[in-house]
């Protein structure tokens, strides 16, 4: 029994120091780290990173609690996995497009010639830009909030090796050539009204179906990708048809769950990033440009006739199969800020 008293007393001994040892830690440490996932689907070279990267400083300089757990290269999934991702709460937050197969409302974050260049897309898509609002509104209904929008530059249309066409008069120089697109309805729409022939195709297999020729080319394409498809493709027409931005989301109960003094903490540190980010964007998508140059691809250019002649068959025919989706009030507005009104 006097063993048995012994052990008892021991135990509570021990029991006691422990708490003392925990009671002592949380004094020290009032507020506990809480780590969360970013992920994205590029490589280094991408924008993508270089926003993950100084959003992690400014989020450190913040003197956050939270800390990221970062996931690049496509490591959770390609990015329409990622947006379904943050949809449901796995991924806190993620850099990804709109992914409109679920709300066709987010197509119009590929919607033809709303700007054509760099000033036009800061005030539009850029920190406090007019779009944000909209964006908002839709991907609510998600339960995402985005922080912003990430610029990677204006996409165009490349062809690939031993192809030997640079299409520049749309319709007429574009018939019989395969297109690859995203697969996502205004993209077959906008290559289909431009002549080719608009194959839709995950991203993940453009590359085999650039090398093997199942398809001609492809759309839809910055300089940095264009770049890192360097040898299996031979000319790129800048057709600067759409200004890619990706959204850079947080899932919206996720982020409402948070501290208020994190949720500003996170805010600051995401509006800092953001600001620097479009400051360099312009400059890192001439960069690209001109290693695309440089690999030996023939960068083309659209004459101003043949620009005017390819924004008027999107603007016929594109804009008003995209009102159908999301109505007049909001294409009336970006009528207004493409200056068609």
């Amino acid at each position: 029994m006097e063993l048995s008293v012994t052990r008892n007393k021991l135990k509570n001994l021990a029991g006691s120091c422990a708490l003392v040892a925990t009671l002592s830690a949380q004094a020290l440490n009032p507020a506990q780290a809480e780590e969360f996932i970013l992920a994205h689907a590029y490589p280094s070279e991408h924008i993508f990173h270089h926003t993950s990267t100084i959003f992690t400083e400014e989020l450190a300089r913040q003197n956050s609690n939270l800390e990221i757990d970062y996931h690049p290269g496509g490591a959770l999934g390609d990015w329409t996995s990622l947006f379904e991702q943050s949809m449901e709460g796995v991924i806190p937050m993620s850099m990804a497009f709109g992914a409109s197969e679920f709300d066709g409302r987010l197509d119009l974050t590929w919607l033809g010639y709303v700007v054509d260049n760099w000033d036009d897309a800061r005030k539009v898509y850029g920190p406090n830009g007019e779009m944000l609002d909209v964006y908002d509104e839709i991907l609510a209904d998600l339960d995402l909030k985005a922080l912003g929008t990430i610029p990677t530059g204006f996409g165009s249309v490349a062809i690939r090796k031993g192809n030997g066409k640079s299409p520049t008069d749309f319709p007429f120089d574009a018939k019989g050539l395969k297109i690859r697109v995203p697969p996502i309805p205004i993209a077959i729409e906008r290559l289909n009204n431009w002549g080719f022939s608009a194959v839709p195709m995950p991203f993940a297999e453009l590359y085999t179906g650039l090398q093997l020729g199942t398809v001609d080319g492809r759309a839809f394409g910055p300089a940095v990708e264009i770049w890192q498809m360097r040898d299996v493709l031979e000319s790129y027409v800048l057709t600067k048809d759409y200004f890619e931005h990706a959204f850079w989301l947080v899932n919206k109960s996720w982020f409402e769950e948070l501290e208020e003094v994190e949720q500003q903490k996170l805010l600051a540190a995401a509006d800092a990033t953001l600001n620097k980010i479009w400051d360099e964007a312009q400059s890192i998508d001439n960069q690209f440009l001109q290693k695309v140059r440089d690999s030996g691809i023939n960068v083309v250019e659209l004459t101003p006739e043949e620009l005017s002649k390819a924004k008027k068959v999107l603007y016929e025919n594109e804009w008003p199969f995209m009102e159908q989706q999301v109505g007049s009030h909001i294409m009336t507005r970006l009528r207004e800020i493409s200056g068609q009104s």
